[in-house]
C-alpha cells in the first residue's frame, strides 16, 4: 500500500502536459500570458511566460525602514502590450526594471516538473546568480538551504542548450505529496506546485487559479 501511495504521488509525462494544458485554458482566459512550447517534431514542449519585474534600487536609500520595503516581493507586469510602457515607479528617483523568462519542463529523471528562468536588465545584461540570489526574499533563503528545494543553481537549459537558472527538483515528489496527496485528487498538480516554488524566484499565480479545478 505505501508503494502504490508513493507511485500515485509521481507526475508521470502525459499527465504533466495534461495539468499544463488546464493551466493555460484559466491562463488565457485571465490573460495571464502562459504559452506552450512545441518541440519541433514531436509532441513534447513546455510552458512559457515572460514577463518584468521593478524595485527600487537600494543604493538611494539609507534608513533601515526603507530597505525592509524594498526587500518585499516585487510586482509582476504581464509581457503583452504594457511592456513598452514599463517605467520606474511614481515617486522614486532610481528603480530597475528586470526581464524574466520562466520555462516549466518536464524531468522524467526526476517524474516532476522543474522551473527554469534567466533575468536580465534592459540592456541585456544577464543577471548572475549572486544577484538572483540577492533578489530572493529573505522568508525563503532558509527553505531554500536548507527546506525541499535546497538550493539555486545555473544549468544548461535540456532544450535550449542555453545558460538558465533552475530549481533543483530532487525532493519535489516528497514536497507535493504533502500539499496535493495525490495527483489523482481533484486540482490542478502544476498551480498546486507553481504556486509554491513560483514566489521563492518572482514569480505568482493571481489567486483566481487556486479556485481552478
Amino acid at each position: 500500500m505505501a508503494t502504490e501511495s508513493r507511485n500515485n504521488l509521481i507526475l508521470g509525462e502525459d499527465k504533466f502536459r495534461y495539468f499544463c494544458f488546464e493551466f493555460l485554458k484559466h491562463s488565457q482566459a485571465i490573460g495571464d500570458g502562459w504559452q506552450w512550447r512545441n518541440l519541433q517534431g514531436g509532441e513534447e514542449g513546455y510552458l512559457s511566460k515572460t514577463c518584468y519585474q521593478t524595485r527600487v534600487n537600494e543604493s538611494h536609500h539609507g534608513n533601515k525602514h526603507e530597505k525592509e520595503e524594498e526587500k518585499s516581493p516585487t510586482i509582476i507586469l504581464e509581457d503583452s502590450h504594457e511592456e513598452d510602457n514599463c517605467v520606474a515607479p511614481q515617486g522614486t528617483l532610481q528603480s530597475e526594471v528586470i526581464h524574466y523568462e520562466y520555462h516549466v519542463l518536464y524531468s522524467i529523471s526526476f517524474q516532476a516538473p522543474v522551473l527554469y528562468f534567466r533575468a536580465s536588465f534592459l540592456d541585456g545584461t544577464p543577471l548572475t546568480l549572486d544577484a538572483i540570489w540577492d533578489r530572493v526574499h529573505d522568508s525563503y533563503k532558509p527553505r531554500l538551504l536548507h527546506g525541499p528545494w535546497e538550493t539555486i543553481t545555473q544549468q544548461e537549459h535540456p532544450i535550449l542548450g542555453q545558460p538558465f537558472f533552475v530549481l533543483h527538483p530532487c525532493r519535489t515528489n516528497e514536497f507535493m505529496s504533502s500539499i496535493q496527496g495525490s495527483t489523482d485528487r481533484e486540482g490542478n498538480y502544476i498551480t498546486s506546485w507553481l504556486s509554491t516554488v513560483g514566489p521563492v524566484v518572482g514569480l505568482s499565480l493571481p489567486l483566481s487559479y487556486g479556485k481552478t479545478v
